[in-house]
């Protein structure tokens, strides 16, 4: 079903982004890869091309720059520009400050990816899959989209901000087969924690202590279920959890280590 589609994804460095990359090429399609990390998307690029058989091309891009957004997305070889599937991956958080106690910086780098970034390659690659009349944009979100938690304040307004605009996407691509969907997760061991925390690997590492976490591949199988069913069903969003969670603020501290 998916055979020489051209997938896009950015953030695909790591965690999610690098999970989804390898469920797309194990279904043979065409991967855009897109992080910051240069070296990590271009080893990614090379296990994919063994492992799968993945025709692969990379991207050294910050979603946060429109410019440079708008000129890799334009500048994308012919044999690459007509993307199927953009799954918009980049992101992450800061800090766990009160809002009285927060850093600006944090914010600004928060709100920029999530949001700005979300929307920069969604208005470059948009208007190419209502051209042809065809594609997806999946979008990921999290249960802080949907659930404010103590110290999450800002990176929670970011998620809600990109379940608002992916329910106003779908609005906006009636009448086109473009479809839009959202995959909100839950807790999933990635390297986000080590960023919110600013490397501390420590503080990262208590995060997923109290019960098993989701983990990246979870994700990109339910990435993965949304972009596969049939062209007349749009799946509008996923919420996915660990078993041991049950709200952002509800869990079941099992522990690690013991039966699941």
């Amino acid at each position: 079903m998916l055979k020489d589609k051209i997938v896009l994804i950015t953030g695909a460095s790591a965690g999610i982004g690098a999970a989804c990359a390898t469920t797309f090429a194990r279904e043979g399609c065409r991967l855009i890869l897109a992080a910051r990390r240069l070296d990590k998307l271009t080893a990614l690029a090379g296990k994919l091309k063994e492992d799968h058989g993945a025709a692969c091309h990379t991207l050294e891009l910050d979603v946060r720059d429109r410019e440079k957004v708008d000129t890799a997305i334009a500048g994308l070889p012919s044999e690459w520009a007509a993307i199927d599937i953009l799954v918009n991956n980049a992101g992450l958080s800061r800090g766990l400050d009160k809002v009285q106690e927060g850093l600006p910086s944090d914010w600004e780098e928060m709100i920029d990816t999530n949001v700005k970034g979300l929307l920069w390659l969604s208005r470059a690659v948009m208007p190419g899959m209502v051209a042809r009349d065809r594609g997806h944009v999946i979008n990921i979100g999290s249960i802080a989209g949907r659930q404010v938690y103590p110290g999450g304040n800002v990176y929670c307004a970011t998620k809600f901000a990109v379940r608002a605009l992916t329910q106003g996407m779908r609005i906006d691509l009636l009448g086109t087969k473009v479809r839009c969907s959202s995959v909100d997760p839950g807790m999933v061991e990635t390297e986000f924690s080590e960023v919110r925390f600013h490397g501390d690997t420590g503080r990262a590492a208590k995060t997923y202590q109290s019960f098993p976490p989701l983990k990246a591949e979870d994700i990109a199988e339910t990435v993965l279920f949304c972009a596969t069913r049939p062209p007349h069903v749009n799946i509008h969003d996923i919420l996915i959890m660990p078993q041991d969670q049950a709200a952002v603020y509800a869990s079941h501290p099992r522990g690690i280590g013991k039966d699941l």
